[in-house]
């Protein structure tokens, strides 16, 4: 069952089920929420977590539960999707590499085009038509380097934009707490296990060890010498 509201061309759509199928979980229709620029269709989901979504240290659990919510707004040339998504993580403190569980909170917001719109990446921004020459050059570079999304017909596969704002939210270095201590540059004990009071004496430099034999030789010989003239005056 699926609760339907509509106000001011407005919709919110909240199955009650979780989603299985990994490859179409992210993948919304958008008949219901049409082409009149304006309307506008909310929706949440559970989805399994796809593959991948992860950095060094730390990533998403492929399978766990991600709670998605999106707004898909019509607008002249597309699609726009607004959305947050929470997902469960998984890894090791970047400086104790304890074992760590957290979550993340990720949002983003991607333009998708109709496929069979006017609409293209020369005229993406009808605000900048009054900038100069110049201004449009350097636009039209950036706007090169974009990425654009289409729809698949009715169909509009959030995955890609999903994908990039998690992995952009994931920390570069995760900590098990946030004065984490790290680890005993000696023995690689967890400092916050060993407590204040861990300490190793200080190591020998191995390059003062020819200075200290030749010290104890000279003070040995020193010696000798010194009992060599007691027996000198004695006798």
């Amino acid at each position: 069952m699926r609760s339907v509201s509509n106000y001011s061309n407005e919709y919110t759509v909240m199955p009650s089920t979780r989603t299985h199928a990994p490859r179409r979980a992210l993948v919304f229709d958008m008949r219901q929420l049409g082409r009149q620029a304006g309307s506008a269709l909310t929706q949440t989901r559970t989805i399994p977590a796809p593959d991948d979504l992860r950095l060094e240290l730390i990533g998403v659990p492929v399978g766990s539960d991600v709670a998605l919510e999106v707004r898909f707004e019509a607008v002249s040339e597309g699609v726009l999707a607004t959305g947050t998504a929470i997902a469960p993580l998984a890894g090791e403190c970047a400086r104790c590499l304890a074992p760590l569980s957290s979550s993340v909170t990720a949002g983003f917001q991607e333009l998708y085009l109709y496929p069979d719109g006017r609409h293209d990446k020369h005229d993406r921004h009808d605000k900048h038509e009054k900038h100069d020459k110049h201004d449009k050059y350097d636009e039209q570079e950036e706007q090169d380097a974009e990425e654009l999304y289409y729809l698949d017909g009715d169909l509009l596969d959030l995955e890609p934009a999903f994908r990039d704002a998690v992995v952009l939210a994931l920390p570069m270095s995760p900590l098990c707490r946030e004065d984490c201590p790290g680890l005993c540059a000696e023995c690689g004990v967890p400092l916050a296990d060993a407590g204040p009071g861990h300490r190793h004496e200080a190591a020998a430099d191995p390059r003062w060890a020819a200075l200290r034999q030749f010290g104890d030789t000279e003070g040995n010989n020193h010696q000798d010498r010194r009992a060599g003239a007691i027996d000198l005056q004695e006798g």
